[in-house]
């Protein structure tokens, strides 16, 4: 026979068709010793002493030819397997039914009693068979069963239907108790997970926690000092009145939108208000404008509803340009256009304000854009579109202008390109 071939039989006789072992009741269990191999070895010691001694009796009864090493072999043979079921059932069960049959060929039935199967090696055989159900895979315990019922009838065909209830009997309970400790294991791994989401959920109270106790604290101080400020200069101008409303309304919503999102960290069902979408598009560049910038609005296409996704995305994408704008080229223009494609949503925010290139190698590298946007700059613009599947661009063109553009697809459909 092959090498190979060998090998590969022997890795499935010991251990290639049984699965791990499913964890036992705590009770049979004591710290690293395992009640149910020390009760194996036990039982195999005292099926060898009392096999070995009924077979040296009987052969001394019946002046049998046979040897006392030749029974002592036989009795081992018997025996032993049921040492390894624990941990190779297969290899045991094997090594159980071969001592079987050879038991039968060297001691025949009548040569030394009336009993056509030696009881301690069916003890031994029943318990491997047991572990054979409750280990191996269906196809192997199938054909345990059926290697029974066959080598019973090999041996003594009255015993027929003794094996087959035999057999059944032993692997229903196999199969009965490998169910039990599956559903016990998948409880335990169930039970596990839901550990570890308190613990994620707890994590993430305290972060909200923290959040709320640093960031609020100071956008409160800022909106009570923005309506405070122009109570403290005698006859303030029009515009610096409505320059710190400005602010203390942008601290307010920020605060707020602070709080939708704290609210998502403290629980994983928030009950929050919607997400902004592109319908909420014209009070956010009516914002900007209040910032000091000139921008206008483009719609190419028919506007239509857009997946979740999808319309967040675009508005944090928007509302981070403009902030950026805001930012780096105070006063300049913005040109904001939407293409409604067949596949995709594309973006364009051109800035014709002149921007240095210190100033957006700080916004790409070091996450510039710290407005009410996503608070990760062109990085975080590109991750949102990355996300949906699609692409972002963003750096200066070649006649001074700084340029943004993005692709979101609507569907399965690829990516238009941008126009």
């Amino acid at each position: 026979m092959d090498t190979g071939l060998r090998s590969r039989i022997s890795a499935v006789v010991a251990t290639g068709v049984t699965h791990p072992p499913a964890p036992r009741p705590a009770w049979l269990r004591r710290g690293r010793f395992d009640l149910v191999f020390i009760a194996d070895v036990v039982l195999a010691l005292i099926c060898f002493g009392a096999t070995d001694g009924v077979l040296g009796t009987e052969a001394a009864r019946h002046h049998s030819a046979h040897g006392t090493t030749e029974l002592l072999l036989i009795s081992f043979a018997l025996c032993a397997p049921l040492v390894l079921r624990t941990r190779f059932p297969l290899t045991a069960w094997t090594a159980s039914a071969i001592a079987m049959f050879w038991a039968h060929l060297v001691i025949p039935p009548g040569s030394l009693s009336s009993q056509v199967f030696i009881p301690a090696g069916v003890i031994v055989y029943v318990l491997c068979l047991y572990a054979v159900a409750v280990r191996c895979e269906p196809w192997v315990v199938i054909s345990a069963g059926a290697v029974t019922v066959a080598g019973a009838g090999y041996v003594y065909p009255p015993t027929l239907l003794t094996a087959i209830f035999v057999a059944a009997a032993t692997v229903f309970a196999g199969l009965i108790i490998r169910s039990r400790r599956g559903s016990r294991e998948q409880l335990e791994v169930a039970e596990r997970r839901h550990e570890g989401e308190r613990a994620l959920l707890q994590e993430r109270q305290r972060i909200a926690r923290e959040l709320h106790d640093v960031v609020a604290h100071h956008m409160s101080v800022i909106a009570i000092q923005a309506e405070a400020a122009p109570y403290k200069v005698a006859d303030p101008p029009k515009e610096l009145t409505e320059s710190f409303a400005d602010i203390r309304a942008s601290a307010l919503s920020g605060l707020s939108e602070l709080r939708r999102v704290l609210g998502v960290l403290r629980s994983d069902q928030p009950d929050t208000a919607p997400q902004p979408g592109l319908d909420d598009l014209d009070g956010l560049l009516e914002s900007a404008r209040t910032g000091g910038v000139t921008v206008t609005v483009g719609v190419s296409g028919t506007p239509r509803p857009l997946p979740e996704g999808v319309d967040l995305s675009a508005y944090r994408i928007v509302q981070e340009a403009l902030s950026n704008a805001m930012r780096h080229a105070p006063g300049s223009a913005v040109r904001v256009m939407l293409y409604y494609g067949e596949a995709a949503l594309h973006i364009e925010i051109r800035n014709a304000g002149s921007v240095t290139g210190t100033q957006i190698a700080g916004t790409r590298h070091n996450g510039a854009g710290l407005g009410r946007g996503g608070g990760h700059g062109i990085i975080g613009m590109r991750e949102r579109a990355a996300m949906l599947g699609g692409h972002l661009r963003a750096g200066p063109t070649g006649d001074g202008e700084f340029l943004v553009t993005a692709a979101l697809p609507l569907g399965d459909g690829e990516p238009e390109d941008a126009r």
